[in-house]
C-alpha cells in the first residue's frame, strides 16, 4: 500500500477501486497518524501512515491498494494544554467522527483516560489501543435516489409512537426469539400488526447511534440503556442487530419493512453532547481529534467544558466543523438510511451563541435551507439545563416541538389540582399562547414520555422510586404532577384500581381529543409499569422491557386505545390545520363553545377560579373552517366533549338547541338525551356526545 495525498473532501472514508480517501478534521493537530488493524481483535496497529497533507484544517490521504472493509482508527498529536482548552494524546487511540460502520467498540478501561487519578491536568501515556473502538471503511450501499418515495404524512394526520428498539420486542412470544430485542425484531409482523391496529403514523426510536454508557454505569453493572450517550453520529447501535457487522443493512431493512406498513421512522437524536463527558471522561474520539474545537469551553477556564446538558460537555453547534458533521450526519440518515425525520434532543443547547438563546442561531438557519432537511420531520425538545433554556413555542418553521407545557397542564387537571379549567381550554385548543404564530400541529402533545413515569405508574406513585439505578433516589424528572389514589404502587383494591382505570381513560382521551400532533409512549397501551422508576436510563431488563403477557383487563384496556385512536382519525374537527377563529359568540364563524356545566357559556371571569371543575368544549362541526388536501371542504358531526376531574359524578346541563344529544363510544355507554337536560357525568372522565343538529 502507498500513500498518496488524497482529498479533503468528503471527511471519513472513502473506498473507490484504486484505494481509500482518509479525510479528517482537526484545527490545533501538529500531526495526524492512520492506524490500520488486520483483525478487530488485535491490540495494536499492523501499519501507520502520517498524514501529510493539510488543506486548511482538514488532514487527508489515499491510500493506495487499501481494499473495501480496512479497519482503521487514527492518534493525533498536538499540545496538551488542559487550562487552553487543548487535550491532545497520541497514545489514545481514536474513533473516525465520520466512520459509517464498526468493526469493535471500545470497552471501558482506565487507559482510554488522558489523564491518571482524577488530575486532569496530569498526562496518561498508557496505550488505549487494546480497548478503543476500530471503524470499518465501507462503500455507500445506496444513493439518495434509491429508496422508495417517502410516505410524506402530513403533521395533523401523524400519531407518534415513542419506543426502544430493543425494549419493544424483547418479550413478545410471538417474535421470533432469535430476533427479539433487535431491529428486525422491531419490523417483525407481530409488532407492526399491533402498531397498525393501534393508528400510529410515526415509530418515534430513541437514540440508535453508537453508543458508550458511561464509567459509572459500567463499574455497577448497569449500561445506559436508553442510548443518550452518543459517540458516534452515522454509525448504527451494532447491539440491536442480529448480526453486528450487519447493522447497516439490518437497520435499512427496518426502515423499509416500517414504510411498506405505511408508517413513517422518527429517529430521537442527540448533538447536544457525547458519551466524552467532562475534563474527567475517556478520550475516545472528538477530545483527542480537537477538544478545543467540537466541545464549548468556559470563556473563564478553558480547561471546563459548559454543561447545558446536564451529562459534563455540550458540542459547540456554532463552530463550522461542528455544524457540518450534525448536517452531514442528518442526510446520511435521511438517504443512505431512510429515516423520515429527527426528535432533537436538549434541542435548545444547539441554539445557543455565546449564554443566550437565539433562534436564529447558525445550526437552525442551516437546517431550515439544507434542501434535504428542511423537508423531514424536525422535533425539538425544546429546553436544555442552561440559563433560559426552556423555550417551548420559540423554535421555527419548519419545527414542531414537545409541549411540556402540555403535559404538566393536563396532569394537574386530571390529578385533581384546583383552577385548571383554564390551562386545560388551552391546551385542548393547540396551545395558541405558545405557538400562535405557527399552527397547532406545532405542538407535539404527550402525558407520557421516555423521560418520566409511564401512564400505569402516573396513577400508581406519588413520588419516584429510582434507588435501582443506584443514585440514591436523587436522579429523575420532578415535579411529577402524579396522584396514586390511595395507595403507593400496586393495589388489590377495587375502588382504587376503578379510580386509576378512570383517570388512565381519561388521560388518554384528552390527549386524543386535543388539538396538535398526539405522541404514545410506548407501552402505556399495554398498562406497561416500570415500578415508580421515572429515569430508567440504565435498566436493560423487564423493568423497561414491554410485557405482552395481557390479562382481561389488560386486552379490554389496549382495546380501548385503539378505539379512541380510531374516533379522532374519524373526525377532523379533532386535528384541523388552523387555530380556532375566534369568531363572536354566536356568530356563524364561531368554531369553538366553551359551556358551563350549568347551562350557558363560560364567562370570562370564571377560567381561574377553583370553583369551576367540570369543563364542557363545544366543536360545531360545520364550521372547521379547513379544506382537505385536494381543497374540499371539511365537514362533521357536532361534538361536545366534557371533562369531569371532580372524585364524584357531577351534574351537565346539556346545549338546548336541536332535539338531543348522544354519548359516543368509547367514551361511555351509548345513551341518548334531550337537549337542554342535565344529566350525570361519572367522577374522573371524559364524555363525548355528538349533536343531532349543527348550533
Amino acid at each position: 500500500m502507498i500513500l498518496l495525498p488524497g482529498k479533503p473532501y468528503p471527511l471519513g472514508a472513502t473506498v473507490s477501486d484504486e484505494g481509500i480517501n482518509f479525510a479528517v478534521f482537526s484545527a490545533h493537530a501538529t500531526a495526524v497518524e492512520l492506524c490500520l488493524f488486520d483483525r478487530a481483535t488485535d491490540h495494536r496497529e499492523c501499519l501507520s501512515f502520517g498524514l501529510k497533507e493539510r488543506s486548511g484544517s482538514i488532514w487527508h490521504g489515499f491510500i493506495k491498494g487499501a481494499k473495501e472493509g480496512a479497519l482503521y482508527a487514527y492518534r493525533v498529536d498536538g499540545p496538551f494544554e488542559p487550562t487552553q482548552g487543548h487535550r491532545f494524546n497520541r497514545n489514545k487511540l481514536l474513533l473516525d467522527p465520520y466512520a459509517k460502520d464498526l468493526a469493535r467498540p471500545a470497552v471501558w478501561n482506565d487507559c482510554l483516560l488522558g489523564y491518571l487519578e482524577r488530575d486532569d491536568t496530569s498526562f496518561n501515556d498508557q496505550d488505549s489501543a487494546p480497548f478503543a473502538a476500530i471503524a470499518r471503511a465501507r462503500r455507500s450501499t445506496h444513493r439518495a435516489d434509491s429508496w422508495p418515495a417517502k410516505l410524506d404524512i402530513h403533521w395533523k394526520d401523524s400519531l407518534i409512537y415513542e419506543t426502544h428498539v430493543k425494549g419493544i420486542s424483547k418479550r413478545h412470544p410471538d417474535v421470533d426469539p432469535l430476533i427479539r430485542g433487535t431491529y428486525l425484531g422491531l419490523c417483525s409482523e407481530p409488532i407492526l400488526r399491533h402498531l397498525k391496529e393501534l393508528g400510529i403514523t410515526a415509530v418515534q426510536l430513541q437514540p440508535v447511534q453508537l453508543k458508550m454508557s458511561e464509567k459509572n454505569l459500567f463499574d455497577a453493572g448497569l449500561t445506559n440503556y436508553w442510548g443518550y450517550s452518543p459517540i458516534n453520529y452515522f454509525i448504527p447501535e451494532p447491539s440491536y442487530a442480529l448480526n453486528p457487522e450487519q447493522a447497516i443493512s439490518e437497520f435499512q431493512l427496518m426502515v423499509r419493512t416500517i414504510h411498506e406498513a405505511g408508517m413513517e421512522v422518527i429517529l430521537d437524536v442527540v448533538y447536544n453532547h457525547t458519551a466524552e463527558g467532562n475534563r474527567f471522561g475517556p478520550t475516545l474520539s472528538y477530545r483527542g481529534f480537537d477538544n478545543a474545537s467540537y466541545y464549548r469551553k468556559s470563556a473563564f477556564e478553558p480547561r471546563f467544558l459548559e454543561d447545558y446538558t446536564g451529562t459534563g460537555n455540550t458540542l459547540d453547534a456554532n463552530h463550522p466543523m461542528v455544524l457540518r458533521l450534525i448536517a452531514d450526519s442528518l442526510r446520511y440518515w435521511a438517504t443512505e438510511m431512510g429515516v423520515d425525520g429527527f426528535r432533537f434532543d436538549l434541542a435548545t443547547s444547539l441554539a445557543r451563541e455565546d449564554y443566550s438563546v437565539d433562534m436564529e442561531a447558525p445550526f437552525l438557519t442551516s437546517l431550515q435551507q439544507d434542501p434535504v432537511l428542511s423537508k423531514l420531520k424536525l422535533i425539538a425538545e425544546p429546553w436544555d439545563l442552561g440559563p433560559n433554556g426552556y423555550q417551548v413555542g420559540s423554535f421555527p418553521s419548519p419545527w414542531v416541538e414537545w409541549n411540556g407545557t402540555y403535559r404538566d397542564s393536563v396532569r394537574q387537571f386530571w390529578r385533581g389540582d384546583q383552577g385548571q379549567a383554564g390551562a386545560l381550554a388551552t391546551r385542548l385548543a393547540g396551545s395558541s399562547d405558545l405557538f400562535g404564530k405557527r399552527r397547532p400541529n406545532a405542538s407535539v402533545n404527550f402525558v407520557t414520555a421516555h423521560d418520566g413515569f409511564t401512564l400505569e405508574d402516573l396513577v400508581s406513585y406519588e413520588d419516584k422510586h429510582n434507588k435501582a439505578n443506584l443514585e440514591q433516589n436523587k436522579d429523575g424528572h420532578e415535579p411529577n404532577f402524579s396522584r396514586n389514589w390511595g395507595v403507593e404502587g400496586p393495589s388489590d383494591d377495587p375502588d382504587i384500581e376503578a379510580r386509576r382505570l378512570s383517570i388512565k381513560r381519561a388521560l388518554f382521551s384528552t390527549l386524543m381529543l386535543s388539538q396538535g400532533v398526539p405522541m404514545v409512549l410506548g407501552g402505556d397501551e399495554l398498562e406497561r409499569t416500570q415500578q415508580g422508576n421515572n429515569n430508567a436510563y440504565c435498566q436493560d431488563n423487564e423493568l423497561t422491557w414491554f410485557d405482552w403477557n395481557l390479562d382481561k383487563t389488560g386486552h379490554s384496556w389496549l382495546q380501548f386505545c385503539r378505539d379512541v385512536i380510531a374516533f379522532r382519525k374519524e373526525h377532523p374537527t379533532f386535528f384541523r390545520r388552523h387555530f380556532f377563529n375566534g369568531g363572536a359568540p354566536g356568530t356563524a364563524g364561531e368554531q369553538v363553545i366553551w359551556w358551563h356545566p350549568d347551562g350557558r357559556r363560560m364567562e370570562s371571569h370564571e377560567w381561574q377560579t377553583p370553583e369551576i371543575t367540570m369543563l364542557g368544549l363545544i366543536l360545531p362541526g360545520n364550521r372547521l373552517d379547513d379544506v382537505d388536501d385536494e381543497g374540499r371542504p371539511l365537514q362533521d358531526d357536532t361534538f361536545l366533549v366534557i371533562f369531569n376531574p371532580a372524585e364524584e359524578a357531577a351534574g351537565f346541563v346539556l346545549p338546548s338547541w336541536g332535539g338531543s344529544w348522544t354519548s359516543c363510544a368509547p367514551f361511555s355507554d351509548v345513551s341518548e338525551f334531550s337537549a337542554g337536560n342535565q344529566i350525570s357525568i361519572k367522577a374522573l372522565s371524559v364524555w363525548v356526545l355528538r349533536a343531532d343538529q349543527h348550533p
